[in-house]
């Protein structure tokens, strides 16, 4: 029976579907970091722990000439880039970053992006690939984000892209971009759990020993003159070991201030620079992420998936869930349901 809450359930591969695609874009000066971060998250065979089989390929100019990487490291590619867009299409294309913003960057990769986007695949981009996606036109009009130390320098670079400075990944007409680093990891799992829910995400994220997802901005991470006081970012941690373990009760800024043992005003300010977002936005983020792994793993009627995940109403949960994830509760369910083996 199709969902009746009036929004389209997300895309999500059954499991008869053939292997998710993924191309790795390598050429000359792309990072070492990105590069691992790619092959883990999407070379790495979980099926046995119930994530999709994925397929990563490596493509270049010239599949069969190693790519140089910094510390004297190599990778081999093994697509040449019109597997980008040939008889077997990929499903999306992720550009790792590259060392420097500045460089040239091959002709036929610039090509190769613009074709995969103009046929419709979702490309991606880590940190300062930003700069490459820029150079194809891929970012004209369109917002984008990169590593905080370079916002400045890809809004100079390229006036016609609009550079968000503060978030830590954003996605506009089918373009991902990524801010620096470790954020790329946090894009990389997100686009894992938009193509087969949180559980899957969740699951790749314990294997590497990281967070499924991170709160806030990247502002919290640009340097500033006076570094927050270690103490204060243990008693928040604390309060939101609290919070977790008692999702379903409800929760304000005042009784959150009292398991830290500050005012509400203290509370809120120091909760903000530590985490980059209010107590409140962090606590509905828990809650929608606890809900979907609910809607996954249990035949909970959804009353009761709200209740348990703290939202107080179906009707709260149902509104927190169009504007976090852009479909209902019933929806999600409908496409992310977990099946065991047996019921595959």
């Amino acid at each position: 029976m199709p969902p009746t809450d009036g929004l389209l359930p997300p895309v999500a591969p059954s499991p008869e579907t053939r292997p998710q695609r993924i191309a790795l874009l390598a050429f000359p000066g792309v990072r070492t970091f990105d590069v691992s971060v790619i092959t883990e998250v999407w070379d790495s065979d979980r099926t046995l722990r119930g994530v999709p089989p994925f397929e990563l390929h490596r493509a270049a100019t010239d599949p069969h000439a190693p790519v140089r990487l910094r510390g004297g490291l190599t990778l081999t590619p093994d697509r040449p880039l019109t597997w980008l867009h040939d008889l077997t299409p990929t499903d999306l294309v992720v550009v790792p970053g590259v060392e420097d913003p500045d460089a040239d960057v091959p002709p036929p990769v610039l090509d190769a992006l613009r074709r995969a986007h103009a046929t419709g695949i979702p490309v991606a981009s880590l940190c300062a690939g930003a700069f490459v996606l820029a150079r194809a036109g891929l970012l004209d009009g369109r917002r984008a984000v990169t590593h905080w130390h370079l916002a400045r320098t890809l809004a100079a670079r390229h006036p016609e892209v609009r550079v968000e400075p503060d978030a830590l990944f954003v996605e506009d007409s089918g373009i991902w971009t990524s801010a620096g680093t470790a954020a790329g990891i946090d894009l990389c799992l997100h686009l894992v759990r938009t193509a087969h829910g949180a559980e899957a995400a969740a699951t790749v994220a314990r294997s590497m020993v990281t967070a499924p997802f991170r709160t806030g901005t990247q502002a919290q991470f640009i340097e500033h003159p006076t570094p927050r006081a270690d103490r204060d970012a243990d008693a928040l941690a604390a309060v939101r070991a609290h919070a977790l373990a008692h999702l379903s009760e409800p929760h304000t800024v005042t009784s959150l201030a009292a398991v830290a043992g500050t005012s509400p005003r203290s509370f809120a300010r120091h909760f903000q620079a530590t985490t980059g977002t209010t107590p409140l936005h962090w606590l509905i983020t828990q809650r929608v992420a606890a809900a979907q792994k609910l809607l996954e793993l249990t035949d909970h009627p959804l009353p009761e998936v709200a209740r348990r995940a703290g939202f107080g109403s179906e009707v709260t949960m149902r509104q927190h869930f169009a504007s976090r994830l852009s479909t209902s509760p019933r929806a999600y369910r409908n496409a992310f349901r977990h099946r065991t083996p047996d019921q595959a």
